[in-house]
C-alpha cells in the first residue's frame, strides 16, 4: 500500500472513529499525516496507536485561531498540503419540538461552519492536483428521526462540495464528499441504543454495520490520484443503506 507516498495529509477530527482508522490507511499508504482535534489526550493516544509518520495538534476547528496555527505548523513543517480530509463532525438526537438554538448552533458550528473556515484557510497550501475530502452521510438525503439538524448540516456539506468543485475552476484542486452510512464507532455506541443500532443494522443489504476501515479505504481512494477525474461528487459508503 504506497498509494499516497510523498503526500501530507491534514485529517480534522482524526483521532477518533472513521478519522483515526483514515489516518491509520494514510500513514500505510506511505502519506505524512496530521490529525487535529480538541482534546489534547485522545490526539496523544492516536499518534501512539498509530506511530510512523504521524503528528497531532490539538485544535477546535470553529475556532479562527487554532485553525490559522494548524495551517501555519503545516507550511512551517511541510510547505505545502496535498490531501485535505476535514471529517470533524458531531451529532445529538434531538426530535422536533426539543431544538434548541443551542443545540442548532453547536451542530452548525462545527459541521458547516468549521468544515467551511478549514477548508478556506488550507486552499493556500493546497496545490493543483490535490484532494479535498468532506465527510457527509447518508442524513443528508434521508429523513432521519430526531436528527433533522444533524441531517440538514450534512445536506449543506454535499451543497458546498458541489459549489466549490465549481469556486476551483483552474487550480486543478478536486474537492468530493464521502458519506459514510451505518458505521460501528465508539461514538455511535454512545449515542444510540442497542435496539437502534440493531435497526440500522437490518436496514443495509449487507445486514450489518460497516466498519470504519472500510470507509478509510475508500476515502484512500479519493486522495490518491486513483480519482483524479472526479470533483463535485458524493460517494456513499454504506452498505446500501440510502440506495434501496
Amino acid at each position: 500500500m504506497t498509494k499516497l507516498t510523498g503526500k501530507t495529509v491534514l485529517i480534522t477530527g482524526g483521532a477518533s472513529g472513521i478519522g483515526l482508522a483514515t489516518a491509520k490507511r494514510f500513514v500505510a499508504e506511505g502519506a505524512f499525516v496530521y490529525i487535529s482535534g480538541r482534546r489534547k489526550d485522545v490526539i496523544d493516544a492516536a499518534v501512539a496507536e498509530i506511530g510512523g509518520t504521524i503528528r497531532g495538534i490539538q485544535a477546535d476547528i470553529t475556532n479562527p485561531d487554532d485553525l490559522d496555527r494548524v495551517m501555519e505548523t503545516i507550511k512551517t513543517e511541510k510547505g505545502q498540503l496535498d490531501v485535505l480530509f476535514a471529517n470533524a463532525g458531531v451529532g445529538e438526537l434531538v426530535p422536533l419540538g426539543e431544538i434548541t438554538t443551542k443545540h442548532f448552533d453547536y451542530t452548525f458550528d462545527i459541521n458547516v461552519k468549521g468544515t467551511v473556515f478549514t477548508v478556506q484557510k488550507a486552499l493556500p497550501l493546497l496545490k493543483a492536483g490535490s484532494s479535498v475530502i468532506l465527510t457527509g452521510s447518508t442524513t443528508g438525503v434521508m429523513g432521519t428521526p430526531a436528527m433533522s439538524i444533524y441531517s440538514a448540516s450534512k445536506a449543506a456539506v454535499r451543497n458546498l462540495v458541489r459549489s466549490w468543485a465549481q469556486d476551483l475552476r483552474g487550480t486543478s484542486i478536486r474537492v468530493n464528499v464521502l458519506s459514510p452510512g451505518p458505521t460501528h464507532t465508539d461514538k455511535i455506541d454512545d449515542l444510540l441504543n442497542p435496539e437502534i443500532i440493531e435497526g440500522l443494522r437490518n436496514g443495509t443489504a449487507l445486514e450489518r454495520m460497516g466498519d470504519p476501515s472500510e470507509t478509510a479505504a475508500v476515502a484512500a481512494f479519493l486522495a490518491s490520484d486513483d480519482s483524479s477525474f472526479m470533483t463535485g461528487s458524493e460517494v456513499f459508503v454504506d452498505g446500501g443503506y440510502a440506495q434501496i
